[in-house]
């Protein structure tokens, strides 16, 4: 039968069922792998609903399914984002959910697909891999395939950073990830010197009130856009868009680590760090129901399963940078998190380039594990 390629529309939910379902060909059947997390089944179904994603609000996209000798071995979508556009005054778009064997001929096709919608969509160059943009999960694993994933952390076999490369594609930017453990302490001066910091820039740290998520998103919307303003690759998030994040964030936050930085009462950074599930998740196979969700509550509230975390974000506001109120936050993280008896936890990612955070990272005794990269290619 050779090999064809099936596009469909979202709203083809048979179809889209099978897209969704092709990374078990890749890391079950074609790339066997004791690290990779199947994602939850729900989750994904829910974030490819043009009805309840608002991401879908401001782009056009395209989806492909890779079909060799009838079975489903490859996928790929394009995405064409008006809110990138309007903020970097490019017209660029994404490639991303890419998923392929081993298979220039497979991999090929896929991206043949998506760069020809990408310029009829009058797109002049693309980046990718994103799930589907940098507010997501973004970039090919190319370093540190000896470990899972950390929590909304992309896995993939080690094989795609030469596929891409054969391709054509060539590196954009490396995204790099770092582990500190409880059980390493925080340099005697780093903790000083944020302590000082602290007080001399009028600086309290409170734990957020989850009991009032809505209030507690309304200052981190505030914080955010202005944070990231400045990051390579950035596209600001809408409320809406942003409120549809936070109510999944908020099943994952543990209280004592999502942090708010106020200077005279007024937030001006934050840091959030979610509860590493994927131990838990790996074992239900992408469903909570009928069962999973039920061994799902028992690992996490009686067995205990989980003993690390993921400090996925950290923004500090344009005004208050350069003042090591992103130390301070790190640190209290760390101390929490000790407190709370976990193991550790991973950072990032952060870009490669940002020197500031890394250094920051780094004197607090933090280790680099894993780098992911985001190609990009001239259409």
């Amino acid at each position: 039968m050779g090999l064809e390629l099936v596009r469909f529309g979202l709203d083809d939910r048979k179809t889209l069922e099978r897209f969704i379902r092709v990374p078990w060909f890749i890391h079950r059947e074609h790339h066997p792998s004791e690290y990779w997390v199947p994602p939850l089944l729900m989750d994904r179904r829910d974030y490819l609903n043009t009805k309840k994603n608002p991401f879908f609000d401001h782009v056009e996209a395209a989806f492909w399914i890779a079909v060799q000798d009838g079975k489903d071995v490859g996928r790929i979508a394009a995405v064409n984002d008006r809110d990138y556009e309007a903020f970097h005054k490019t017209k660029t778009g994404y490639f991303g959910l890419f998923e392929s064997p081993n298979d220039p001929a497979v991999a090929g096709a896929l991206m043949d697909a998506a760069r020809a919608w990408l310029t009829e969509q009058g797109r002049v160059d693309m980046l990718g891999p994103m799930d589907l943009s940098t507010n997501a999960m973004c970039g090919a694993l190319v370093e540190g395939f000896d470990s899972p994933p950390g929590m909304q952390m992309p896995y993939n076999p080690p094989y795609y950073d030469a596929l891409l490369s054969g391709l054509g594609l060539s590196k954009a930017k490396d995204l790099w990830q770092w582990w500190l453990g409880t059980d390493t302490p925080i340099p005697e001066r780093v903790v000083r010197v944020s302590e000082k910091v602290a007080k001399r820039a009028r600086v309290t740290i409170r734990t957020m009130d989850l009991s009032n998520w809505d209030a507690e998103v309304d200052r981190i919307i505030e914080v955010y856009n202005d944070a990231w303003e400045a990051n390579w690759g950035f596209v600001p998030v809408s409320e809406k868009e942003f409120r549809h994040m936070a109510a999944d964030l908020k099943l994952v936050v543990q209280p004592s680590l999502a942090l708010m930085a106020e200077v005279d009462g007024k937030p001006v950074a934050f840091a959030i760090t979610i509860l590493n599930l994927n131990p838990i998740i790996k074992r239900i196979d992408g469903r909570l129901f009928p069962f999973g969700l039920f061994r799902l509550l028992w690992d996490f509230k009686v067995a205990k399963r989980v003993r690390d975390c993921r400090l996925i974000v950290l923004g500090v506001k344009e005004g208050y940078r350069k003042r090591g109120i992103d130390s301070i936050l790190m640190v209290r993280t760390h101390q929490n998190a000790g407190a709370l008896g976990l193991d550790g936890g991973e950072i990032g990612w952060t870009l490669e380039d940002n020197d500031m955070v890394n250094r920051a990272i780094e004197a607090m005794s933090g280790t680099k594990t894993k780098t992911y990269r985001i190609y990009s290619q001239e259409l």
